[in-house]
């Protein structure tokens, strides 16, 4: 495998500025993509079409795709490229529109070469608490994702916060992604938000909600997810007026034939309005 500026994560200092910013300064960070990586055709153009909403706006942006999603409902769904093709895969999109990349990790074997490779990691949220993945992750020097688990209260993340710091993790972001009601639904508690962006705060971390999984349906399809994709824009402005740091958006030319999430993901061609209308939201909100 090829490994790209396999001394540190590709483009790491790009994010370095805004992760040390003060809160008031930081410009919205977009991370967004398709859920798993498509074909190459796929993948470049729905981070183009990102891209270039992101630019309009003054949005930085990162693209996020995974290599494999291992926490899939089915055992017969699609899982992705793999990890060493769609490591090169995310290093190429990269190279080539010059941003950051995010991916997902599940094994803390993962972690060191994806670092290598993509310029943040993500810990999906049924993996949060995994002390060795964590640790793993914050080794490698990368900015870190952690996606807040749909069975914690926002508090419990001070817990990951302190694995991670003291693993040596220094640049980390906290996902609020919808909280367990009942059986296959999900709802968002923006009091809590509200706490964990305070929490996120005087640990020197940035949070980011993510407006996609938020509407998931869990399992509501028997053998893969459910959502409420409709109701995305109302969770986007609604997060955009909190404060919060970051977006993360997954979105596809065609959701319904996307590889995963197809019934959250949004169209592609609806995301520069999305973003348009986040912009003016926080701009009001004074956030």
């Amino acid at each position: 495998m090829t490994e790209t500026n396999a001394t540190k994560p590709l483009r790491a200092t790009e994010l370095d500025a805004w992760f040390t910013a003060r809160p008031a300064e930081r410009p919205m960070l977009i991370v967004a993509g398709p859920c798993v990586l498509e074909t190459p055709d796929t993948n470049r153009r729905i981070a183009h079409c990102l891209a270039e909403a992101c630019g309009d706006l003054g949005l930085p942006f990162a693209f996020k795709a995974s290599y494999d999603k291992a926490n899939r409902t089915s055992l017969h769904s699609d899982r992705g490229p793999g990890l060493e093709a769609g490591l090169e895969e995310l290093a190429k999109i990269g190279d080539e529109l010059g941003v950051p990349t995010c991916t997902d990790i599940h094994q803390p074997e993962q972690a060191a070469l994806a670092a290598t490779h993509s310029t943040m990691l993500q810990i999906p949220a049924f993996l949060c608490r995994q002390t060795d993945l964590l640790v793993a992750a914050a080794e490698t020097g990368a900015a870190l994702n952690v996606k807040k688990g749909q069975f914690m209260a926002p508090s419990d993340m001070g817990n990951v916060v302190e694995k991670i710091k003291c693993a040596g993790g220094e640049r980390l972001m906290l996902t609020e992604r919808g909280t367990f009601f009942g059986y296959q639904r999900l709802v968002n508690d923006f009091m809590g938000l509200g706490d964990l962006i305070d929490l996120a705060r005087e640990h020197a971390c940035a949070t980011c909600f993510d407006v996609t999984h938020s509407t998931q349906q869990p399992g509501g399809h028997g053998t893969s997810s459910g959502g409420r994709p409709d109701r995305a824009p109302l969770l986007c402005g609604a997060a955009a007026s909190t404060g919060v740091d970051a977006l993360f958006i997954e979105c596809h030319p065609d959701p319904a034939n996307g590889r995963s999430d197809a019934a959250t993901m949004l169209p592609l061609d609806s995301i520069p309005l999305l973003l348009r209308r986040a912009v003016k939201i926080r701009k009001a909100a004074g956030s």
